[in-house]
């Protein structure tokens, strides 16, 4: 026999999930829904789906899906099959995108509504996020054997280094001109490797910088003006800046530095008549992880993307390129966009690399301060 209490308990369970509207269920997922009838045209989106198209659902509703997703999409195959076969349809690592819509990586199921019905049902899981969260880790593991690398050559090289270039300037009185350009090729190939060190004795300092609140777009205002007065003369810019992001949590000086990096190699990227540098921001929801020397988790939802038209970065370097000595260029040491990767990490943050030959994307995910993101 139930007793009293467990049966208002029951009671009560019972008028509460009479009270749940389905709607707000299906709003409350952060998988995208939509549901599509026939010619694919779009009959229902959740908010999820919304924040996806980027539009209302008026502007979705009642349109055929192939104007916010590509038609040749292996997801209309998907809706198609499950219609014929009147069954689920599953595939994972499927990238979504459209002509407003970034390129995404996600695992998508369609289901028809009923038996022979022409409705299907779609479910959209993300896997971006998550294949960001794995290139993190490995760049945080390139990043310490470098370290461990840097502290080596500042202690083992430049001292012995320096004796070598001290003995080919003693010599070089003592010898003729033939003598005196081998020994002027002796200092100058050992003040090379001392350059050389000392870039990497950036990665040996395991200091977190100073952080505070940063207007990002002041960031890359001055990264922009010093590109456009320098080594980008020739490049054309198309700034598309969210003005309505808060804060960043970071250093001034060190996010002057990443994105100076990224826009440089942007730009001997694009070398060319047709060159073109878009730098976009964007809120995003969705991505957190743990702060360096910190517990908590917090939300990365600053986006910051330096995008190029070049010819892309080759397949074969595109999972290590931010890996130390690993480069495209001819005359590159490998340490530019790996010290990127540090500071990046030192902020909490993430980057990622989209690349195909039509151009290239680098996308950075940085943390507001504090204030801001709890408001």
């Amino acid at each position: 026999m139930t007793s009293p209490v467990n049966g208002t308990t029951a009671a009560r369970s019972a008028s509460v999930v009479g009270d749940i509207d389905p709607m707000l269920v299906l709003n409350s997922l952060s998988d995208v829904i939509i549901a599509v009838g026939e010619e694919n045209i779009v009959c229902y989106v959740n908010h999820a789906a919304e924040q996806l198209f980027e539009a209302g659902a008026s502007g979705i509703v009642g349109h055929s899906l192939d104007k916010h997703i590509m038609p040749d999409n292996p997801l209309f195959f998907m809706i198609k099959k499950s219609r014929q076969d009147g069954a689920s349809c599953a595939e994972r690592g499927i990238r979504i995108d459209g002509p407003r819509l970034t390129e995404r990586e996600m695992a998508v199921q369609s289901q028809p509504l009923f038996d022979g019905s022409a409705l299907v049902v779609l479910s959209l899981h993300e896997q971006t996020l998550a294949r960001h969260i794995d290139r993190q880790l490995a760049h945080r593991g390139a990043a310490r054997s470098v370290t461990a690398m840097a502290s080596m050559l500042a202690h083992e090289v430049k001292n012995p280094l320096s004796g070598i270039r001290g003995a080919a300037q003693l010599l070089e009185d003592g010898v003729d001109d033939d003598g005196r350009e081998l020994t002027q090729l002796i200092c100058d190939e050992a003040d090379r490797i001392v350059s050389l060190v000392n870039r990497m004795e950036a990665f040996s300092d395991e200091r977190l910088p100073n952080r505070e609140a940063v207007n990002i777009h002041e960031v890359l205002d001055r990264v922009q003006k010093s590109a456009e007065s320098g080594f980008a003369r020739y490049i054309r810019f198309l700034p598309l800046f969210d003005p309505s992001l808060p804060m960043v949590f970071g250093n001034r000086d060190q996010l002057v530095q990443v994105f100076l990096n990224l826009v440089k190699n942007a730009a001997e990227a694009v070398a060319g008549a047709d060159g073109e540098i878009r730098i976009e921001t964007r809120y995003r929801h969705g991505l957190r992880l743990a702060l360096p020397g910190m517990e908590e988790r917090v939300d990365l939802p600053i986006e910051i993307t330096i995008r190029d038209n070049g010819v892309g970065v080759s397949s074969d370097i595109r999972p290590y390129l931010f890996d130390p000595f690993v480069t495209s260029k001819r005359n590159g040491s490998g340490l530019g966009l790996a010290l990127v990767a540090k500071l990046v990490r030192d902020h909490g943050g993430v980057i990622d690399l989209e690349s195909d030959s039509g151009g290239s994307a680098f996308r950075v995910m940085l943390p507001v301060v504090e204030a801001e993101a709890g408001s």
